[in-house]
């Protein structure tokens, strides 16, 4: 951005700089006379506003156009890490008092609504009313028994080399109407050295492939003291001088999230692998049994003949706990329903369970108890599983490269545990996709799809599925005739004649395509011109098919002057008045004998060329 607005000046100056070099050597000036005023003559420019400012456009939409399609490679990415903060954020340390979630949507304990900066309306239990501009999920302890909606509001920008869930926290206790923290005061301190803003985090202990992923983030309202981040955060670079790490994995600053905060992180994001994932077995730690399988034992009964029907409607016998947390999550988004409006659903009673009543009363809830219920249902037939709130992806913008972040994109959602390889996600909530984004083998036009997506996105459902139907059989055709051809090719010698017969015509013909081509376009540009502008354009290709280019600085009469010299005499008066009329029309507005001139012209294309 930096060196934009030098470049915009260098082609300000430059453009008009150009043109007026050209027309000066053509020895023809383009300036009008004007009247005098006190003895002076105004000048005026030969190179009209307009024409400049569509110049510099045109640039400019240019370079923004192959920016968007440009392919990111890694070596090519995010090599630099930003930081920055309000001023009361840098080197600030933990106390006493800010060791905990700080969710300026939550009343803290012991003060009244909208006292030190609290100015939420949600209840830690019981019924109540959601606040409108912060997600009720990122607290030590959520109440899924509210209701309202979110005012959109944008809290984030985002960039990354690769799209995914902003990991926020996760928990680990079913409430009965909501989840808690229950090791929150565990919460790990780490400090930075004083010369650098990196923060070294824990590796983590799984043995899948992985991909670093960096992402740099920048607040733009305020937010709680939690560190988006995507899973398996490595390094951390950010202003405060300590941070901690919960339990569940979540990053915490000594101060909320202000405006204007920038940090990066550094993530080793596991691969996806489904084959591995379904080798992984059940031997599952005694830190992760320990946690992850409790069920509330009144609803445990229930809830397990339940998720074993809706298993049992595979058409296979499914015995991994990832086809089973896969099956599992497909069913819940397709069996169950959300809500039409906000206040459809009534409030639970004081000892009505969630999940219960999600499944057996209402047949439905709101959008996180979509992922509260799956995570109990995998508990309940012995797969470690636990609530994680985030953001999601947000709106990509391709010419800026951020990710867009609104409030509206937070939600909840399940994590599974597979011995070896972590925690992976699955998303049951109708409307979203059932794996979230993350890392793929191979994102080189990453940038290019997304930028699809963007554009899809303004497109109608029937015009977006036409388009992708018709990518999707162009390449399928394509493919298939290589397929066809490598088959005919390694089938024997005849196979190979064949082959390099089909190879032999193909070519043929793919070069007579490309001359007709050509001979069309051609033939459609020179329609599109004046009369005049035709015959000498005609004139041209005449004497360059001959060997006879112009050089693209020569005028038309210093090129006419060149050509003049090796012709006889008849083509040479012919070529000099083709080009001094063609200098009249063009620059001095005369009308040329057009009749008589493609006349002339059709007598010299049939004459024969001296060598």
């Amino acid at each position: 951005l930096a060196f934009a607005p030098l470049l915009l000046v260098f082609l300000a100056i430059a453009l008009p700089v150009l043109v007026l070099d050209y027309q000066s050597r053509l020895g023809i000036s383009t300036v009008k006379k004007r009247k005098k005023f006190y003895g002076f003559t105004p000048n005026s420019s030969p190179i009209p506003l307009k024409r400049l400012i569509l110049f510099i456009g045109v640039i400019i939409a240019l370079g923004l156009t192959i920016f968007a399609l440009m392919p990111r490679f890694p070596g090519y990415q995010i090599q630099m890490y930003p930081v920055s903060a309000p001023g009361e954020m840098a080197n600030r340390r933990f106390d006493s008092q800010n060791r905990l979630i700080v969710n300026p949507g939550y009343v803290s304990e012991g003060k009244q609504q909208g006292e030190n900066g609290s100015g939420g309306s949600q209840n830690a239990t019981g019924a109540g009313e959601l606040d409108q501009t912060f997600y009720y999920g990122f607290n030590s302890k959520i109440n899924q028994n509210l209701r309202g909606e979110l005012k959109p509001k944008v809290v984030m920008r985002v960039r990354s080399q690769a799209p995914g869930f902003w990991r926020v926290l996760a928990f680990d206790h079913y409430t009965g109407q909501g989840w808690e923290i229950s090791r929150d005061n565990q919460v790990q301190k780490i400090t930075r050295p004083s010369w650098s803003y990196r923060f070294q985090l824990l590796p983590a202990l799984i043995t899948g492939q992985t991909k670093k992923v960096i992402q740099t983030y920048t607040a733009v309202s305020e937010l709680p003291n939690l560190i988006p981040a995507l899973a398996y955060p490595k390094e951390l670079f950010f202003p405060s001088r300590e941070i901690g790490i919960g339990p569940e994995g979540s990053l915490r600053s000594p101060l909320g999230l202000l405006e204007g905060l920038t940090y990066t992180v550094i993530s080793e994001v596991p691969f996806r692998d489904r084959t591995k994932l379904q080798q992984a077995g059940d031997n599952y730690p005694k830190s992760i049994q320990n946690y992850y399988l409790d069920i509330p034992p009144q609803i445990a009964v229930r809830v397990r003949q339940r998720t074993e029907e809706l298993l049992a409607t595979s058409e296979k016998p499914i015995t991994s706990s990832y086809e089973k947390a896969l099956y599992l999550a497909q069913a819940v988004k397709q069996r169950y329903r959300l809500p039409q409006d906000p206040s459809q659903f009534p409030f639970l009673e004081e000892n009505q369970d969630l999940v219960e009543a999600f499944l057996f009363k209402y047949q439905g809830g709101y959008p996180d108890h979509f992922s509260t219920t799956l995570t109990i249902m995998l508990r309940s037939i012995g797969i470690p599983a636990r609530l994680v709130a985030g953001f999601g992806t947000g709106e990509f913008n391709p010419f800026t490269g951020f990710y867009i972040v609104r409030n509206t994109d937070a939600y909840a959602m399940t994590e599974v545990y597979f011995p070896k390889y972590g925690w992976f996600a699955f998303d049951p909530i109708p409307g979203h996709e059932l794996l979230p984004p993350s890392v793929e083998q191979y994102q080189t036009f990453s940038v290019l799809r997304q930028f699809w997506q963007w554009v899809a996105g303004w497109l109608p459902s029937p015009i977006t599925g036409l388009l992708s139907n018709l990518w999707h059989f162009t390449i399928g055709t394509i493919i298939r005739i290589f397929v066809g051809l490598w088959k005919m090719v390694s089938s024997g010698w005849l196979g190979m004649l064949s082959g390099l017969i089909l190879a032999i015509a193909f070519g043929f013909l793919s070069w007579l395509s490309w001359h007709q081509w050509k001979n069309w376009r051609y033939r459609f540009w020179l329609a599109t011109l004046p009369p005049m502008e035709q015959i000498y354009q005609q004139m041209i290709r005449i004497l360059a098919t001959k060997g006879y280019l112009k050089h693209p600085t020569q005028t038309p009469l210093e090129y006419a002057s060149c050509i003049s010299q090796d012709q006889p005499k008849a083509s040479a008066e012919v070529i000099e008045q083709i080009a001094h009329a063609y200098i009249r029309w063009r620059y001095g507005g005369h009308r040329p004998n057009i009749k008589q001139l493609r006349r002339r012209l059709k007598q010299f294309s049939k004459n024969r060329f001296k060598v």
